[in-house]
């Protein structure tokens, strides 16, 4: 955690007002001016975001801005149409309509007196991807965008899709965004139309679980927002950030690779974190990194930000694969450039008798898996929660086909994307892989390192994918995760692959059968040479502004269960928690409002039916002080038959227990080679 510290500048903060755009619609905002602002003016840094600025990320909000503040920063955090208390509806991610109302913020803050001009633009995740995307639209006043846990291609990293595959998380994600956007506005700032305002944002809400499965395939509508698709269109400085145990750490290398402009990332052991904060440790002084980005770009400080190593990363060593880690062992590693002509392939083959540097005989392994291996998967998005990081792998080798090195004579770190170059066949027109790297300690234990997914329809092009022909012999480029690790003398390098990875994805209609080509299948790693300057420290201790006040009116819980029917063979994966994050119920002192949001997920297969595959998700959302409590229940739940999903959802929000309105959902999507 953060330590607290007073800022050079006292800061001035505006709880609530709002900036009216050109169609009359009115955005909630709030602001941090340094003293002296109003006779001096300065840089102005805007975060963009639909999570509710007055009590949703509230806790965040303060330490950071007000620290930014207090270095001689303007900084503005927006809530967006259709969320908190700004006007209008929300229907969807990322839309044109979204970053059209950025840009129109800001010139309205460049015009400001307490604004010299100059603005930067910064966010993570959803708050992440936008300050690219708006980034990519050019507005003359943005100078500089910091972009944290964020990607540049929607389809292939975000929370909906893996490989061609449909996440999960997918449904996860869209029930809390059923919970978050059924908030009403607060009465204090909205005046007495709120519930009004409140009654039609439920009337038009949008189901949101199901808006990504319309689209299985990469269409426009995952191009759209995708800067991918035209890198060249930012021209202005970019810092990217991102965590090993987060799952938008591709974008990073992938950006720096790209881009043209000034730009630099790091990479730490966090989860979906800001870094200050950022668990698994150790975190960073990432704000006092981020003022001076600010300074170099926004002010025109010559401070050398430009002329740091292009990448630093935080190269791990094995840990025991425990599920809760508070910090990762490593220590910090830099690139000057990216790629680095530091990195270079090395190879080992898929043997029957293990991975070699040579290529064996070629033989067909068959593999089908229980459609429970991927259990020990851990969370496909970490957010610093009790439970959430990978296991012990050998649970899930039992159901996979397994490739090992002989113990490593010497260290080997490697930086980048291993990638999996692999010869198969398949007796199903759809079928699925996981592939996973994981450092086997000389106890036995498997700590995994990375890993991937893949629709194998999707193996040539995930906006053309075609059936699989059985019996046809496949060449398939496989790209995993991002990683940097050191794998130990003594080590074993171990390439598991299975059929299946549940709960982290949605199994294929029907049991696949897979042929492995053992022999002519191979695994690139990215090798890396060491250099005199590792495991310096680049960074301060962290620190942060003055937290807001809050009390902890109840504990936080995060409970996961896994259960075995010894009868049946099902599997049922289940997650608790008391506050969304394990958090609690927690009061916003200054403003003396409670909040809690509780979630349950409970999945359920079969080793062998597919077809009996569920998945619910029950959530609730209270808001409450003196007069005003709100709560919002919401459930939904994802099966599917051979040629069509059924997904659901009911809401039910009310006010002082008084049902205030109910939605009811439910779609039949069909599926599309998925």
């Amino acid at each position: 955690m953060a330590v607290a510290v007073d800022t050079p500048l006292k800061v001035e903060v505006t709880e609530h007002f709002w900036i009216t755009l050109k169609d009359g619609c009115r955005l909630a905002a709030r602001l941090w001016l340094p003293e002296g602002a109003g006779k001096k003016p300065v840089p102005a840094i805007l975060e963009y975001i639909p999570y509710r600025k007055r009590d949703g990320t509230r806790s965040r909000d303060e330490p950071m801005h007000a620290y930014f503040a207090g270095h001689g920063y303007a900084v503005l955090r927006v809530d967006m149409r259709g969320s908190g208390e700004s006007d209008g509806l929300m229907w969807d991610e990322y839309l044109q309509q979204e970053q059209d109302d950025a840009l129109e913020v800001i010139a309205w803050m460049a015009s400001q007196a307490w604004c010299d001009g100059k603005v930067g633009m910064m966010g993570k995740s959803w708050g992440g991807f936008n300050c690219l995307q708006v980034a990519a639209l050019r507005p003359p006043a943005l100078k500089a965008v910091l972009s944290v846990c964020s990607t540049d291609d929607r389809y292939k990293d975000d929370i909906h899709y893996m490989g061609g595959c449909l996440l999960n998380d997918n449904l996860w994600w869209g029930t809390i965004m059923l919970a978050y956007q059924a908030r009403p506005a607060d009465p204090e700032l909205f005046g007495a139309d709120w519930r009004a305002n409140w009654r039609e944002r439920l009337e038009q809400m949008p189901f949101w679980p199901a808006l990504a499965m319309h689209h299985q395939r990469r269409d426009d509508y995952w191009r759209h927002g995708s800067i991918c698709e035209n890198w060249d269109a930012i021209e202005v400085p970019v810092y990217l950030v991102g965590g090993w145990v987060d799952s938008y750490t591709n974008t990073v290398p992938r950006m720096l690779e790209h881009l043209k402009v000034p730009r630099k990332g790091v990479i730490g052991p966090w989860a979906h974190i800001y870094p200050q904060d950022g668990t698994p440790g150790p975190a960073i002084g990432f704000l006092q990194d981020a003022v001076a980005w600010w300074d170099r770009w926004l002010k025109g400080i010559e401070n050398g930000v430009e002329r740091e190593p292009m990448l630093r990363a935080w190269l791990q060593d094995y840990a025991a694969p425990e599920t809760t880690r508070l910090s990762h062992p490593g220590h910090w590693i830099a690139e000057q450039n990216w790629p680095s002509e530091g990195i270079q392939p090395d190879y080992l083959y898929l043997n029957r008798e293990g991975l070699s540097p040579v290529g064996g005989a070629e033989q067909l392994i068959a593999l089908r898996s229980p459609q429970h291996v991927g259990i020990q998967g851990g969370e496909w998005m970490g957010a610093g929660c009790v439970g959430e990081l990978p296991g012990d792998q050998r649970l899930d080798d039992f159901g996979s086909l397994t490739f090992e090195t002989e113990p490593l004579n010497e260290a080997m770190q490697i930086l980048g994307a291993p990638e999996l170059e692999l010869e198969f066949t398949s007796d199903k027109p759809v079928a699925q892989l996981c592939a996973r790297l994981c450092d086997v300690a000389p106890d036995g234990k498997a700590l995994r390192v990375s890993f991937q997914v893949i629709n194998l329809t999707h193996r040539d092009s995930h906006a053309d994918p075609t059936p699989l022909e059985p019996g046809r012999r496949y060449k398939l480029k496989l790209v995993l995760n991002a990683c940097a690790h050191r794998f130990a003398v003594g080590h074993r390098l171990r390439v598991s692959l299975s059929s299946a990875y549940w709960p982290l994805i949605w199994p294929a209609p029907e049991p696949a059968t897979l042929g492995i080509v053992a022999g002519a299948s191979r695994l690139m790693l990215p090798h890396r040479r060491p250099q005199s300057i590792d495991g310096s420290e680049p960074f301060a201790k962290p620190e942060a502004a003055r937290a807001t006040p809050v009390t902890q009116v109840s504990e936080g819980s995060v409970t996961r269960t896994v259960t075995f029917d010894i009868t049946s063979g099902a599997v049922t994966t289940v997650t608790d928690t008391e506050g969304v994050f394990g958090e609690g119920r927690q009061r916003f002192d200054e403003i003396g409002t409670e909040v809690l949001h509780n979630i349950r997920r409970e999945l359920k297969i079969a080793p062998d039916d597919p077809l009996c595959a569920s998945f619910s998700c029950r959530q609730t959302y209270v808001q409450s002080r003196p007069g005003w409590d709100i709560r919002i229940e919401v459930a939904t739940r994802l099966h599917a038959d051979t040629d069509n999903f059924h997904v659901s959802g009911t809401l039910d929000a009310f006010e002082n227990d008084t049902r205030f309105a109910s939605r009811e959902w439910r779609e039949t999507i069909r599926r599309d080679l998925v």
